[in-house]
């Protein structure tokens, strides 16, 4: 937790911003895998944590504008409970290093809704993305209540700049994640499995004092994007496709990509497609400042793909022209970034034409509807830069079919790629006053630097 002091500010500011009625921050639970007492790993609403600093499972936090009020609901812990955990401190005792005094029994909870929504009083709520929030909001208010826009960007305001404090915890974890990748370069070999790599970047994470902050990708088949399945081993001219991060103990993640050979080099044709993939990345990075448009970085970035795939002869034509109409998302059908903090996709359950858009409606174009931030910079924002290129099999023949962008796309070429599958490399920038810097360790990008730890 950080200092009692930073939540109260916190709160103190989000009161502010929203200016009546009652704020309700339902805390997670604990859930069952396949039996009640054999949970998963417990984590708490990142919303709950980022006003109250509390990672313990069962609590409610209201805050009531009007009366300013700020109450837990939760209860201390049995005997029955001490039996298997042991003596914790009390709740009493956590909720003060929150700044709470104020602290009632979670059978309150409902009482306290009853009487409040019979007064007719405006309850604030955000989207809940857990069924256990909606069945809560149900008992206690009779409905699931539209979320609050108010609500919500108000703690996009808030979340989406980042603290000196956050910063800190977000490079811890980023130093970590850097670690698990470095580890994963100089480690793989061919005849191993992917299950293999992905045990030991999750030891990493968890011996650091935190865990992955989402499940590991570590993958032969790059061209699935978010492909978990483990169970492949690594031939010769393989590419290892991996995409992990690790969590603080304090909930803050990193989030990093990285593609490896199988040998000691990339075969010539790898090195082709990831040399075009690095000038995409290092595009976007350079192009990294306050008050550009994250948009215009994704088309920078997607040009410099169709550029390097028009030298290939996979593409031609004007390529400026190729990324407007939608042409490069054969080879680049994702987003270049998201902000990341609490949540390795900060905030996506509050929706990202709030966290990314600033309320401004999405694209539905193929593949840039994917791109999750597209807002202008801001200092204190931190993002990922992740472009791609992927060779889909079932993309290319359905495009080919429809003759879909035949003045862009030479498909004669392309299916020649149809097998190569698919690489990206991904890092994470903090927004700076003049630019943009890097967080966390270095970890080999360019062809050279890879084959050089291999």
């Amino acid at each position: 937790m950080f200092t009692k002091e930073t939540y109260m500010a916190r709160r103190e500011q989000l009161k502010k911003s929203v200016g009546s009625g009652i704020l309700v921050l339902p805390g997670n639970d604990e859930c069952g895998m396949n039996y009640e007492d054999n949970t998963y790993d417990f984590r708490q609403d990142s919303t709950f944590l980022y006003f109250f600093g509390l990672p313990y499972a069962g609590l409610t936090a209201i805050i009531d504008i009007d009366r300013n009020e700020e109450i837990i609901f939760g209860d201390e812990a049995t005997i029955d409970d001490i039996v298997w955990t042991g003596t914790q401190p009390s709740l009493r005792e956590r909720c003060e290093k929150a700044g709470i005094t104020k602290i009632l029994p979670s059978k309150k909870t409902a009482g306290f809704m009853h009487i409040s929504y019979a007064e007719d009083r405006k309850f604030h709520c955000l989207p809940p993305y857990r069924a256990e929030h909606r069945l809560k909001l149900l008992e206690w208010l009779g409905c699931v209540p539209e979320p609050s826009v108010e609500f919500i960007r108000a703690v996009v305001s808030q979340r989406n700049r980042k603290s000196a404090d956050e910063i800190a915890e977000i490079e811890k974890a980023c130093n970590i994640t850097s670690d698990m990748h470095i580890a994963a370069m100089r480690e793989l070999q061919i005849g191993m499995k992917e299950c293999e790599i992905a045990g030991l970047m999750s030891d990493i994470a968890c011996s650091a004092g935190g865990r992955p902050a989402f499940p590991i990708i570590a993958t032969v088949n790059g061209q699935t994007l978010h492909n978990h399945y483990h169970g492949n081993t690594v031939k010769d001219g393989d590419m290892l496709l991996i995409d992990a991060g690790a969590e603080t103990e304090t909930g803050y993640c990193g989030d990093m990509s990285s593609t490896i050979p199988a040998g000691k080099k990339f075969t010539p044709a790898q090195k082709e497609i990831y040399d075009i993939q690095v000038a995409s990345h290092l595009a976007a990075v350079e192009a990294l400042r306050p008050g550009v448009p994250f948009e215009a970085v994704y088309n920078l970035s997607a040009k410099v793909i169709c550029e390097g795939m028009k030298s290939l002869g996979l593409m031609r034509g004007d390529m400026e022209e190729a990324v407007e109409a939608g042409a490069h998302a054969l080879f680049f059908p994702c987003g270049l970034g998201h902000m990341m903090g609490l949540d390795v996709h900060d905030m996506e359950n509050l929706g990202e034409v709030w966290v990314g858009y600033d309320g401004k409606p999405k694209s539905t174009q193929f593949g840039r509807k994917s791109l999750r931030l597209a807002r202008p910079l801001e200092p204190g924002f931190v993002l990922t830069v992740e472009p791609g290129i992927y060779f889909i099999p079932e993309l290319i023949d359905l495009w080919e079919s429809e003759k879909r962008f035949s003045g862009f796309i030479n498909y004669e070429k392309v299916k020649n790629f149809r097998s190569f599958g698919g690489l990206r490399n991904e890092e994470d920038y903090l927004i700076t006053e003049t630019g943009a810097r890097r967080l966390g360790k270095k970890i080999p990008l360019t062809t050279a630097e890879v084959e050089e730890l291999r």
